[in-house]
């Protein structure tokens, strides 16, 4: 069995970064599930345990992308979870790019892209798996994200395809002022028992086939640091003729964005609006994505301008 490209004290090897996708060794896994951790600590563990239990009867592997974490949670890993396959990176490069060293290690057939704040339910990842084996126009599938109490989180549910209205909406912050601005976008008409195509799920619990992966040439565009990146890869899956479906049958706790929390508005922002503009360079014309660009420099101007003199 070829061995994951990590050197001894579990870096990412250089030679990684040149890797094209293995596509003849990768047949020892039913699915790998790929994790990127960035101060992590406080939810990877139960993430872990429940990726155990989930798997119960397959051929499965974790592994770990540390992003270059300040609390200690590549050597919370690394003392406490030997099965997990860690490569702990020196800075953090970025979910896409993080989850593409993943993939290139990774042996699965299927491959399951999962938030470290996440919890799985047992025996889950055999119900998708069967599914997609029996639904062979489906390169996506996700299933209902709840929330602590169980309940579906709308946060965490699938969208329509971002526009350049409802993105420039979002930027500018009006739906403050006009609530329901954005319910076609968020698909405020969604029911969360009924299993659907749709056009986006989020990156925080994905499983898609390996074969997609190997003709895309990624896990996602290493262009987008965070944000966007699972849109643009339901677009790609779309355009390719596969569809992208949610699933009610199967549940995972989504605790939505723990590791943002540590993060300023300014960050978030500055962060948010550049996936934004990059997703629309890649799929719009210039004349639209064009008002991106301009909405994004007027407000990062006037939150840069707002905490010098504040």
């Amino acid at each position: 069995m070829r061995r994951p490209v990590v050197d001894a004290v579990g870096k990412a090897s250089s030679a990684a970064k040149n890797l094209n996708i293995p596509t003849q060794y990768y047949t020892f896994m039913k699915i790998s599930i790929i994790t990127v951790p960035w101060n992590s600590k406080e939810k990877i563990g139960q993430q872990i345990e429940s990726v155990r239990k989930a798997a119960t009867g397959l051929e499965f592997e974790e592994i770990a992308i540390d992003n270059a974490s300040s609390d200690g949670t590549a050597d919370f890993i690394r003392q406490n979870f030997l099965q997990v396959k860690l490569v702990a990176n020196d800075k953090n490069v970025g979910f896409a790019a993080a989850n593409n060293q993943g993939l290139k290690i990774a042996q699965g057939e299927y491959i399951l892209f999962l938030n470290p704040d996440m919890k799985c339910e047992e025996n889950s990842l055999g119900k998708l798996i069967d599914y997609m084996e029996k639904n062979r126009e489906t390169g996506i599938v996700s299933c209902k994200l709840d929330n602590e109490r169980g309940e579906f989180n709308p946060n965490a549910g699938p969208r329509r395809f971002p526009t350049v209205l409802n993105q420039l909406a979002i930027i500018l912050k009006l739906p403050h002022f006009f609530p329901s601005l954005l319910d076609n976008y968020l698909m405020k008409d969604f029911d969360p028992e009924k299993e659907q195509e749709v056009d986006s799920v989020r990156g925080s619990f994905m499983l898609i086939r390996r074969s997609v992966l190997q003709k895309l040439g990624w896990a996602f565009d290493p262009r987008y640091f965070i944000w966007f990146e699972d849109v643009d890869l339901c677009h790609e899956v779309k355009k390719m003729g596969l569809k992208v479906m949610y699933v009610p049958f199967v549940s995972c706790v989504d605790y939505v964005g723990q590791s943002f929390k540590q993060r300023d508005s300014f960050w978030k922002q500055k962060n948010f609006t550049l996936s934004v503009l990059k997703y629309f360079q890649k799929w719009e014309p210039w004349y639209k994505w064009i008002w991106v660009y301009k909405a994004r420099a007027i407000v990062l101007a006037g939150m840069w301008v707002k905490e010098k003199i504040f």
